[in-house]
């Protein structure tokens, strides 16, 4: 391990401020996540739902459908989304 380094009080100041916005910003976007997930829902069954009978591009212009049996159970736990 390295040496610790002294921090000078402007930049113990300038961490801890940033540190302070970081958090806000956080905080900010998990608020907006949140309300978004009765949209994201609507979206994940559209989703399903188009890979079931659209199908996906598995490789230049084959499709391959997607059946019901194949498609995961749900969580009971909120949905998690990474940001």
């Amino acid at each position: 391990m390295g040496k610790k380094r002294k921090l000078s009080p402007a930049v113990r100041a300038w961490l801890k401020r940033e540190l302070r916005e970081q958090q806000e910003r956080y905080k900010k976007i998990v608020k907006e996540m949140e309300a978004l997930a009765p949209q994201r829902e609507k979206w994940i069954q559209e989703f399903f739902q188009r890979i079931q009978t659209r199908g996906f591009c598995v490789h230049a212009d084959i499709r391959r459908r997607i059946k019901p049996e194949e498609i995961p159970k749900r969580p009971k736990r909120k949905l998690r989304v990474v940001y």
